[in-house]
């Protein structure tokens, strides 16, 4: 990488890193490049081919066995978005070309009504992200996941949310009504409450004060949220967890939980990247208690191991979450979501007309 290459205008990688299964990576020099085209990218949309919707799960450590994804790349930009080596499997990058070069499901309503109308599907929670925020810029446009909260509610299955996006208040109708069958739960991801911090770690999400009003709204409708720490940055942002699970609280949280920082191949030199621009001075920290928290390595992928990490500093950081969350009365059991209503609707693909 050329260390000249400028910061991308509202990007959270600088540069489009090596995809590992390319043979060749070509790496253009600054001085080649125009100065809008050293500044900013443009975003860039494809139709995503699928011809199924629902993607299942099989690791252990994680509570739903299927999920649905909207999108493919999130224009969200987060630095340590564990999600941006799936782009590496289209032939792109898991840098900028994740956050600009963005796959669009625009079937994704019709695919899951299909599926929810097969006898062979069994009702249970189905998770609306797990890879992807399906409420990126370009859904206040497309709405494909508003369109997919439609079917989820007429055949009345349940489903857990997990944005950092404001939008989610669009759709407060139909969450408010999917509450009231305890159809859905929504899981704000806050990271900090810091506006500045949260402008370069998170560039195209909603910043902390506006996700926090965002839970307010939520909550004044009736609709369960949780608060998920994620990621918890060790040297970065574990400072602020008694602030952030105390101000989610007042604004009408319910709960809350948190995942650690995890950095899978080529999020890690993305990620040193932003350190090196936007926390220069906590780097060598932020690195050092990352390795005590992964047995010497800045990752581990090991199940059970990868959301908490081990060791004394593991301990440390749990100790203080779970202390921080019984002091905002945020250490409460949730209901489950429920699946006693779900239905099969009559008249197969006429039933999306159906009001």
């Amino acid at each position: 990488m050329n260390d000249e290459m400028p910061w991308r205008r509202g990007r959270g990688a600088r540069r489009n890193v090596p995809n590992r299964f390319e043979p060749m990576y070509v790496d253009l020099d600054p001085g080649e490049l125009d100065e809008d085209e050293r500044r900013s990218v443009d975003t860039t949309f494809f139709t995503d081919p699928s011809t199924s919707i629902l993607s299942k799960n099989d690791s252990p450590d994680v509570p739903f066995e299927f999920s649905l994804n909207p999108y493919k790349g999130c224009e969200h930009g987060c630095p340590y978005c564990y999600a941006r080596p799936s782009h590496e499997y289209w032939g792109l990058s898991a840098g900028i070309d994740f956050e600009s070069k963005i796959f669009v499901k625009t079937q994704a309503p019709t695919l899951l009504a299909e599926t929810l109308q097969k006898p062979s599907w069994t009702p249970q929670p189905v998770a609306l992200s797990g890879n992807t925020d399906p409420y990126q810029p370009v859904e206040r446009e497309l709405e494909i996941t508003r369109r997919c909260l439609e079917v989820f509610l007429r055949h009345r299955n349940p489903v857990s949310i997990v944005t950092k996006s404001a939008l989610i208040r669009r759709d407060v109708d139909l969450l408010a009504e999917m509450a009231e069958y305890d159809l859905v739960t929504v899981n704000i991801s806050l990271t900090s409450v810091d506006d500045s911090l949260a402008g370069t770690l998170e560039p195209r999400a909603a910043r902390p004060s506006l996700r926090l009003k965002t839970i307010r709204t939520l909550s004044e409708a009736g609709i369960p949220v949780r608060i998920l720490l994620a990621p918890l940055i060790p040297g970065l942002n574990d400072e602020e967890i008694p602030e952030i699970l105390s101000s989610a609280a007042e604004n009408g949280a319910r709960a809350a939980s948190y995942i650690l920082l995890r950095l899978p191949g080529p999020v890690e030199d993305i990620f040193k990247d932003w350190l090196d621009e936007h926390a220069p001075d906590r780097k060598n920290r932020i690195l050092g208690r990352l390795r005590e928290l992964r047995d010497g390595k800045l990752n581990d992928s090991t199940f059970g191991r990868r959301f908490r990490g081990q060791g004394e500093w593991a301990s440390v950081l749990n100790q203080l979450f779970h202390s921080a969350r019984r002091s905002a009365g945020l250490d409460v059991r949730t209901d489950a979501l429920k699946t006693n209503e779900f239905r099969r609707l009559p008249g197969g693909q006429m039933s999306l007309f159906d009001t």
